[in-house]
């Protein structure tokens, strides 16, 4: 089952069923916000899926008018974005640590002469998945902003002025609500374009927090129930009328080294993760980025993201900010 949440006609919003693969959207009563339909599910302590197909519908609309409009909105949000987390976790996929670490000045040959980048890494693969159910190894952790960093699909990801790059990465996306009590609930997967400043963390290590400060979108579709152990897509950069770069993608946790049941220990252990009502928005992690085969956006390029079981993909042009010396004022009260 896929959801969306889009704008109507009329400007209000509704969320809908993906239906036939995704010529029809089934508009599900009167609900307005996925937010509110995943937390009746919780207090009602039925699946979400139970909820959806209790809903009685309320006409349909096709899928790609919604999407050439733009009306389609992020999957799920928050009423109030400062109550929303957006954050995620690199070197989960056995793809991946490659990719960072040809960024960083030096490799070691062997044993504990490693990169940071390499020694995480192995830690995962080593300790990611133990046999006795345990937690695993504490995997990298980052945060990239609240619900107002989270851009709706067809819309332009932003690159500041005072970025050195902006570049795409395809990625799922897991989707929560904390409930009343405080349980973490996940709603469901999306797939996701994290968008990172790799030029910047390419220069210094501990610049990876600044790099991760950035706008991201994710959708438009939002998977409810179980993820494939495989998923496997194709993410693309296009300039104009053509394709620049284009490379498979393999996610889902046949291609990691953890379980995505270890990355949500790993987040939501910290209390003040599971503060009732709130959303989260995790990034699970890159396998493949246009920016190791030297690609560099410009603006107006258009980054697609594709891979069933999501019947759409996800697109965002790159809109990059001019130039500015003037520095950010501090006024002292």
């Amino acid at each position: 089952m896929n959801l969306i949440q889009f704008l109507d006609k009329k400007g209000a919003r509704r969320v809908g069923e993906v239906v036939n693969k995704g010529p029809d959207v089934r508009v599900l009563g009167t609900w307005e916000r996925t937010y509110d339909l995943a937390l009746a599910a919780a207090r009602k302590s039925i699946p979400l899926a139970d909820l959806v197909f209790a809903s009685p519908t309320k006409g349909t609309v096709q899928f790609d008018e919604l999407i050439a409009l733009r009306h389609v909105l992020p999957p799920l949000d928050h009423p109030d974005p400062a109550h929303c987390l957006v954050s995620g976790t690199g070197l989960t996929h056995r793809g991946s640590a490659q990719t960072r670490d040809s960024m960083h000045a030096r490799i070691a040959a062997a044993g504990e002469n490693l990169t940071d980048s390499m020694r995480i890494f192995r830690w995962g693969v080593e300790g990611g998945r133990p046999a006795d159910g345990s937690p695993p190894v504490q995997p990298e952790w980052f945060y990239k902003g609240d619900g107002s960093f989270v851009v709706p699909p067809e819309h332009a990801l932003e690159r500041p002025a005072f970025a050195d790059d902006g570049g795409e990465e395809a990625e799922l996306v897991g989707l929560y609500v904390v409930a009343d009590d405080g349980t973490p609930c996940r709603v469901g997967f999306a797939l996701g374009n994290e968008f990172s400043d790799h030029v910047m963390e390419k220069k210094n290590y501990l610049y990876l927090a600044h790099s991760k400060l950035r706008t991201c979108s994710f959708g438009p579709e939002l998977l409810v129930g179980n993820l494939p152990a495989s998923v496997t897509g194709r993410v693309r950069v296009r300039r104009g009328t053509r394709e620049l770069w284009s490379a498979p993608f393999a996610t889902g946790e046949a291609n990691m080294s953890y379980r995505i049941a270890g990355l949500e220990h790993h987040h939501f252990k910290y209390r003040q993760f599971r503060r009732a009502g709130d959303v989260h928005c995790h990034f699970f992690g890159a396998a493949v980025l246009s920016c190791s085969f030297g690609v560099a956006p410009e603006d107006g390029d258009v980054f697609e993201i594709s891979a069933p079981p999501f019947n759409r993909p996800l697109r965002n042009p790159l809109r990059i900010e001019p130039a500015s010396l003037k520095p950010v004022t501090v006024f002292s009260l």
